[in-house]
């Protein structure tokens, strides 16, 4: 596997996947009107102008990605395809996230369903369930450890 910066055009190509993923684990918990917003979203000349993204690649075809907004400070997107899930794919994204961002706190808005992946990346839950334009999300966060 190898993980690399990705440029607009493998963000682009990296869409389908996310939209994949997104309906296969998670769009269960939207409504129909949620699910729309998301697809809009994440297909936004605004949104993929601001975001850092990362692939894992797999002989060549990106099987997860990672994205980043406000300078690494936020998660915007971290997909991996299902038949990757459990082989350390998105731990490595989110090491390369790591590895990249200054940031001394990373949030995320998690999807219900991945609380418990988060969870075990370091991240805290921080507030209660919320939705904005009909996209469900809890808020969480990940502080660096303090360095002795």
């Amino acid at each position: 596997m190898v993980i690399k910066k990705m440029n607009r055009k493998e963000v682009e190509e990296a869409l389908p996947l996310v939209w994949r993923v997104f309906t296969e684990y998670e769009a269960v918990n939207y409504s129909d009107d949620g699910k729309e917003a998301f697809r809009r979203a994440i297909y936004s000349e605004e949104y993929i102008s601001s975001i850092t993204a990362y692939g894992a690649y797999e002989k060549g075809e990106v099987v997860g990605i990672i994205a980043t907004r406000n300078q690494g400070a936020h998660l915007a997107l971290f997909f991996v395809d299902g038949n990757h899930h459990r082989k350390g794919r998105g731990r490595r994204l989110w090491e390369e996230v790591l590895d990249e961002s200054k940031s001394e706190e990373i949030t995320v808005n998690s999807s219900m369903y991945a609380v418990p992946v988060y969870e075990k990346l370091g991240f805290s839950v921080v507030g209660e369930m919320q939705e904005n334009g009909e996209i469900v999300y809890i808020p969480m966060k990940y502080a660096r450890p303090e360095k002795a």
